[in-house]
């Protein structure tokens, strides 16, 4: 049984006083709650005050982004023995405003996650189409595309290390959601071609996120779906309240 994975991408939010604030909030919020897996991903210059205090907790910390390379003359980048340092267990790699607004491309995106797993962290890779490709039914030729070569040379041992996050560009922070006969059937689409990839144990075992626009109201809905194993969180994990309430809500479903 897949363990579901609930993850807050706080993006270019929150300083360290706030990091702390919402941190101890939430903490106190979901410290009885085992059986959902929770990450926090605070900017980079909160991750060792956050660590600090979800140390011996049931929250895990993440990283928005890391280098391929653990040193070098590389300004404004971090590496991935970094976070490791600082007490991250997940990093995320390849968010859609990482493609949009920075360049990514899957070739950056694997070599990313190549140096993550060496360094022991487990890897959220993203992957996602845009309203345009999805208006011209292409979802799946772009989610094949970013799967395919997001993972290139990734043992199937090392699946077991990686999160894959569905998010349909068209649904995070434009208040159009994807329904969730929409999300379980990437969600499923993923999960075959990570069967043709590898073999059935691997498939069966990943977890794969959805990510567009989650919030309380809609995480059961999603979340019902077979193929749906957590959340990437965006707005709603900036306020203790809500993203407590969607944790509560998928640990009541009981899936893990």
């Amino acid at each position: 049984m897949r363990i579901p994975i609930i993850a807050g991408n706080w993006k270019m939010h929150k300083t360290v006083d706030e990091s702390i604030e919402l941190t101890n909030a939430i903490k106190r919020s979901i410290y009885e709650i085992e059986d959902v897996e929770t990450v926090l991903c605070p900017p980079f210059t909160s991750l060792s005050d956050v660590n600090e205090m979800i140390m011996d907790t049931n929250i895990k910390l993440g990283a928005q982004n890391c280098y391929w390379l653990n040193e070098g003359a590389y300004t404004g980048e971090i590496a991935p023995k970094m976070l490791k340092s600082v007490g991250c267990a997940y990093v995320i790699i390849g968010h859609s405003e990482r493609r949009a607004m920075f360049g990514e491309t899957n070739e950056t995106v694997n070599k990313k996650i190549v140096a993550a797993l060496k360094e022991g962290l487990k890897p959220i890779m993203c992957v996602g189409e845009k309203l345009k490709e999805r208006e011209a039914n292409k979802t799946f030729d772009v989610i094949k595309d970013h799967v395919e070569g997001g993972l290139k040379g990734i043992a199937g041992e090392d699946m077991k290390n990686i999160v894959i996050a569905y998010e349909p560009v068209w649904a995070i922070g434009t208040g159009k959601i994807a329904t969730p006969k929409q999300a379980e059937e990437v969600h499923k689409f993923i999960r075959e071609l990570i069967l043709k990839m590898y073999d059935k144990s691997v498939a069966e075992a990943l977890r794969i996120q959805y990510g567009g626009s989650v919030k309380p109201d809609n995480v059961e809905g999603i979340m019902k779906e077979a193929d749906v194993d957590g959340a990437l969180v965006g707005g709603a994990s900036l306020k203790a309240d809500s993203f407590a309430d969607l944790i509560k809500k998928t640990n009541a479903l009981g899936k893990g």
